[in-house]
């Protein structure tokens, strides 16, 4: 089973504050990362960004633009999901990964983790997709377990994909049994049911999101 760590990379160095700003434009003007990882005597202090940079004076060091730096990372032992939050925060296209010691171990690019996630049984095993919604006080994903699974579903996967002060939007994915019964018990509980998805539209849809992207990521 892939695991989420495989992805690490190590194939270029880190910069390091010793390094001349005109070699890290080198670096940003070979490479499409919008951030890269700075280190100081072998430890993570923070991510040069590749605009901050073109704006230095080449002469100057990068440790002279320490004070501009993104300080953003993750650990090896973070799952993928708070992987992708990070990417998604910090509007970035690499995050640093340090150990539990704050060791440097390398980084992700977010078109390797897409490339994981797009491996998970969420994704790739054929089911049908539910966006259920109920009261925020109201609802539990127990309970939305307990529904598909009483109706011979095997559920695949659930996040919450919108919250607001009062709703709660569930995704669910379903492999298995009967999609209108279990869609019949969620309307008992009391859950409203905001789209139901067949895998083959899902997926195109998916796919044409998965695509733009792609573009995006390599503009």
């Amino acid at each position: 089973m892939t695991e989420i760590t495989d992805f690490l990379n190590t194939n270029i160095k880190a910069l390091r504050t010793t390094d001349s700003v005109a070699d890290a434009q080198d670096l940003f003007a070979e490479y499409p990362f919008s951030h890269f990882p700075v280190l100081e005597d072998g430890v993570y202090i923070g991510c040069a960004d590749a605009e901050d940079t073109e704006l230095m004076d080449i002469e100057k060091t990068i440790g002279d633009m320490r004070y501009s730096f993104d300080r953003f990372f993750v650990r090896d032992t973070t799952i993928w999901l708070d992987v992708l939050e990070v990417f998604a925060k910090n509007e970035t296209n690499l995050v640093p990964v340090l150990s539990d010691e704050n060791k440097y171990l390398g980084y992700y690019e977010i078109t390797d983790i897409i490339k994981f996630f797009d491996q998970t049984p969420f994704l790739k095993e054929q089911g049908g997709i539910l966006v259920v919604e109920k009261g925020a006080l109201e609802y539990s994903m127990s309970e939305v377990a307990q529904i598909v699974e009483s109706n011979n579903g095997r559920l695949l996967g659930l996040f919450i994909s919108e919250a607001s002060m009062h709703k709660v939007q569930i995704t669910v994915k379903i492999s298995m049994g009967g999609l209108s019964e279990i869609i019949q018990t969620f309307r008992r509980y009391n859950y409203d049911i905001i789209t139901e998805h067949q895998e083959d539209a899902y997926m195109n849809t998916l796919k044409d999101r998965s695509d733009y992207l792609d573009k995006y990521l390599n503009i």
